[in-house]
């Protein structure tokens, strides 16, 4: 408990910049965001006391999801810059961690004190407890005539749309996924929907224990029903910023989660045409010519539904860009491609994906992200080519092969000549399933689809996958679609789904400052 005196003395919550992030309950952090001067010694008193404070309050819950704390304030990419799209590789067996900077995260050695598992959990929160105050600042603003109803509940939409993508990060991180008992009924994690920022808030957040798994989610989609019925269509930043689009495609990615194959359905047919050329009445979303555009154009392609910007002036650094970690043309390269979707057969050796990638003497690397100089590379959060997976695997799964295929080859068809033809069944969501980890390598997403498939076991991992080792790896073990890898290359051992290391710890700073919490703290820890 020895942070509550210093969180109390910090009540007035800083939005901007510097500001103190609260997490779960009581951790803090102060930042430099310099773009957004001379609004950057705003209180929380103060930001919401002009049109144009508000919003750049609302560009402050932007910020700390592209770039929120590391020890000591350091600047590393939590939780939606570099460190999100990391972390969700680095859990899988498809990108290989090479150095120390994941090696905890890639082996799955973590514990309640483990920096990556930590920092994660508490930027996240203190991503939804900027949401939060934004939000009941706002309703303040309308309701004192500053700004129109119409202009807060689009704000408020912005918000409750990053504070249920916040929460659903933590849910595949720190709790089992909708499917591990029949009600969904476990624990998940704490929906937070009060910001801590006042005496008797902190004494509430110090109190507040995991809601179950299912009202979690269902909480998520009331935030997104909200965020779809309020955000405008378009932006003139299109991609950096919430549109009625991310809302709906972030539902598809939800309900899929949940395998409510109905309901993506149902959400993916107010973006996706019956039938192709699949470009959204709502948007203008449709997948670009190239599978290599929508990371040469971060900012203006039609394909990014929604991604976090990086600037020159306002990035990761070189810590925590994704430029640094993934680029070996200038950067760090810390993390390559594995052999075991390189070689993978159903990967096609003459498919234009592979040409999206950097090899050297040591490995193959992804060249998605590009520039390792002003670390500039945009965090990918949702492509429309995910939204038309999401509904092709849900159509899979509810009988309608034909468009589940048509859906599939739009997204295969336009890197690779080799496009699937009757397919059905199991053999289809099969191949939806391997058409992911294809499509969206190198982007955060492959945890996600092991969190989501593991109970069942049947398309994906039953657990956390076996890996290549990156001190066993030999640049000859990559040969492109052979269908096989070098035994001796996977030397880090797979972990059924039923061990505890499958989901992550609550940290301990949390843990010893909420009595409820650390008695629900994930078995095994």
């Amino acid at each position: 408990m020895k942070n509550r005196s210093f969180i109390k003395n910090k009540l007035k919550l800083a939005l901007l910049a510097p500001a103190v992030c609260f997490s779960l309950m009581l951790t803090s952090c102060d930042k430099e965001v310099t773009e957004l001067a001379p609004y950057d010694r705003l209180t929380e008193e103060s930001a919401f006391t002009t049109p144009e404070r508000v919003e750049l309050a609302v560009a402050g819950v932007y910020d700390a999801a592209q770039s929120g704390f590391y020890a000591g304030g350091a600047v590393r990419g939590y939780p939606f810059g570099a460190a999100h799209v990391e972390q969700g590789d680095n859990r899988g067996e498809d990108m290989l961690n090479l150095e120390a900077f994941y090696a905890i995260t890639y082996g799955s050695t973590y514990n309640a004190a483990s920096a990556n598992n930590v920092y994660h959990f508490e930027t996240l929160y203190a991503v939804i407890n900027k949401a939060n105050i934004v939000i009941e600042g706002v309703e303040k603003a309308v309701a004192d005539g500053l700004i129109t109803a119409e202009v807060g509940n689009a704000y408020i939409g912005e918000a409750r749309f990053l504070r249920a993508l916040s929460h659903h990060e933590l849910l595949v991180h720190f709790a089992r996924p909708y499917n591990h008992t029949p009600d969904a009924s476990h624990l998940g994690v704490p929906y937070r929907t009060l910001p801590v920022n006042t005496p008797a808030r902190v004494e509430e957040a110090a109190q507040q224990g995991r809601d179950s798994v299912r009202d979690g989610y269902a909480k998520l989609l009331e935030d997104l029903n909200y965020a779809e019925a309020n955000l405008p269509e378009t932006r003139s930043k299109q991609i950096s910023r919430a549109t009625k689009g991310a809302a709906i495609a972030l539902k598809t990615r939800v309900k899929l989660h949940m395998r409510d194959w109905a309901g993506v359905i149902e959400e993916g047919n107010k973006l996706v045409p019956a039938s192709g050329p699949f470009e959204s009445a709502v948007g203008g979303y449709e997948l670009t010519a190239s599978p290599d555009e929508p990371f040469a154009n971060n900012g203006a392609n039609s394909e990014s539904v929604f991604s976090f910007e990086n600037s020159a002036n306002d990035n990761a650094s070189v810590n925590g860009s994704l430029g640094q970690m993934y680029n070996v043309a200038g950067g760090r390269g810390l993390v390559s491609i594995s052999p075991i979707i390189w070689n993978a057969e159903f990967w096609p050796e003459d498919d234009a994906r592979r040409d999206i990638t950097k090899s050297t003497a040591r490995a193959i690397y992804t060249y998605k992200y590009r520039d390792a100089q002003t670390q500039s590379d945009w965090s990918p959060i949702m492509r429309y080519a995910e939204v038309l997976l999401n509904v092709a695997e849900a159509e899979a799964r509810a009988g309608d092969s034909a468009r589940a295929l048509e859906l599939l080859n739009a997204v295969r068809g336009r890197s690779t000549d080799e496009v699937y033809a009757d397919l059905a069944g199991d053999a289809l969501i099969q191949a939806i399933v391997n058409e992911r980890r294809i499509e969206f390598l190198g982007e955060g997403l492959r945890w996600k689809d092991i969190h989501r498939l593991a109970k069942e076991g049947k398309y994906g991992p039953a657990g956390i996958p076996a890996k290549v080792a990156s001190a066993n790896l030999k640049r000859d073990d990559f040969v492109a679609a052979s269908g096989s890898v070098r035994d001796a290359a996977i030397a880090i051992p797979f972990i059924p789904y039923d061990d505890f290391r499958f989901i992550w710890p609550l940290p301990i700073s949390e843990i010893n400052a909420n009595p409820v919490l650390a008695a629900q703290q994930n078995p095994g820890y």
